[in-house]
């Protein structure tokens, strides 16, 4: 696994084996969006597969769930894979709600290396750890079989 070197407290990005993973914290809001936007269009750009995992997210309203869209959209157009890493009942609520499921496909069980969303971030005060609602479930929502 290679880190991406950066010093961003709301961004950690990593790459094993062809996929770039991405990993969102803090409250993805208009402020967050134009500070992210132009990182994750590069990462949009240049990956052949690309996983945003938003699971430490504490906060994300229409304008973040935009820039998910946006990236979604971008990296199905390039044709190269694209997946969203989200156990949050309350942002799966907003993409179900805002009919973007079908789009942005958030997978609420991942697997592999991606699994542990505080393996990319250190703790840091002030950022509560996501609550995950056991068995929820919706349209729009993929899970793995086990």
């Amino acid at each position: 696994m290679q880190l991406i070197p950066r010093h961003d407290p709301y961004l950690v990005v990593r790459s094993t084996d062809g996929v770039t993973v991405a990993a969102l914290r803090g409250e993805l809001d208009l402020v967050l969006v134009r500070h992210l936007r132009p990182e994750l269009d590069a990462l949009v750009r240049e990956s052949d597969a690309l996983t945003v995992d938003i699971r430490r997210l504490t906060f994300c309203d229409a304008t973040g769930l935009g820039l998910l869209a946006h990236c979604a959209g971008r990296t199905h157009r390039r044709g190269t894979r694209w997946r969203l890493l989200c156990d949050q009942p309350w942002i799966l609520r907003l993409i179900r709600l805002s009919a973007l499921g079908d789009l942005l496909r958030p997978e609420a069980a991942p697997e592999g290396p991606a699994a542990q969303p505080d393996a990319a971030f250190p703790p840091l005060p002030g950022f509560p750890a996501p609550s995950v609602e056991p068995g929820w479930s919706g349209p729009g929502v993929t899970r793995p079989v086990s």
